[in-house]
């Protein structure tokens, strides 16, 4: 564990993991919303649509690599540099806890998730990963993986608190056209009625009609782990250990980038950083 100053130089120079991100733009977005670059292509390799209900670790294809530590070492973001082709955009830095893909925009009737935390747990070091026993750490996300209709429609989403209770997320609309990398937050849909709750578990998702077209969609859990806004197009902004927080990375982490848009496209998004060791 790093406690001194002297640790933290130290690691900075001698015992990190290099991480590079370069991906190429996603388009048909809008201005203002959550986009996954899990499916953009570039480095690292672009991830792959999941089926059923499934944890990610640091070997799933589209994660960032670093090197596993060896108890009690632990790693921490200390150093990110960031560039995005458009302005006013915000690089968020997750770890993918878990993920479901193949959810059909034609489908009316209760569609499967599956994922529970609590169960999951048990492998791939989720448990330490997720953060609070409460799992108020966690965000979970309907992530489009291809592109649904052109009908707008509403998603019941039927969840587990923490408490074990079960009820609905307040309905959750779709405008038309969800395009692929799109992510809708759902952590915000909690009811007033379970007000200081947290998910633990997704477990289906129920459209009201059909959008028109299939494509395919999913839920995603995540735990974010560092920003980098990079306000000036083509300007490269530099964040060091102070202010990405020294944030832990857990070993079997699944690193990846959701971007929070301010026009109709990621934009290229190129960026370095060390996750330090000790």
């Amino acid at each position: 564990m790093i406690t001194t100053r002297d640790q933290l130089i130290n690691a900075l120079a001698n015992n990190r993991s290099r991480i590079v991100i370069d991906k190429v733009s996603i388009a048909s977005q809008a201005a203002g919303t959550y986009v996954s670059m899990w499916r953009a292509t570039g480095q690292p390799g672009q991830g792959a649509i999941p089926s059923t209900a499934a944890t990610c670790n640091h070997n799933t294809t589209g994660g960032i690599p670093f090197t596993q530590q060896v108890s009690p070492a632990t790693s921490y973001i200390a150093w990110l540099c960031a560039t995005s082709s458009n302005a006013a955009m915000t690089m968020e830095l997750h770890d993918r806890l878990a993920h479901m893909g193949g959810l059909s925009g034609t489908v009316t009737t209760a569609q499967t998730v599956g994922i529970n935390l609590a169960t999951l747990g048990s492998t791939d070091n989720v448990t330490a990963r997720k953060g609070d026993s409460t799992y108020a750490d966690v965000t979970w996300w309907l992530e489009w993986y291809t592109a649904t209709g052109s009908s707008a429609v509403t998603a019941t989403v039927a969840v587990t608190y923490n408490d074990d209770s079960t009820g609905n997320l307040s309905n959750v609309s779709l405008a038309a056209t969800r395009p692929a990398g799109f992510c809708i937050a759902l952590n915000g849909y909690i009811p007033a009625a379970k007000a200081g709750l947290y998910i633990k578990s997704v477990n289906t998702v129920t459209l009201s009609a059909t959008t028109g077209t299939a494509g395919s969609f999913g839920v995603t859990a995540t735990r974010l782990r560092s920003t980098a806004p990079m306000m000036i197009a083509n300007k490269t902004e530099v964040y060091d250990w102070a202010q990405t927080g020294l944030a832990e990375i857990f070993n079997s982490s699944c690193l990846f980038v959701i971007m929070i848009t301010s026009t109709t496209s990621t934009g290229t998004l190129r960026s370095q950083g060390k996750i330090i060791h000790g």
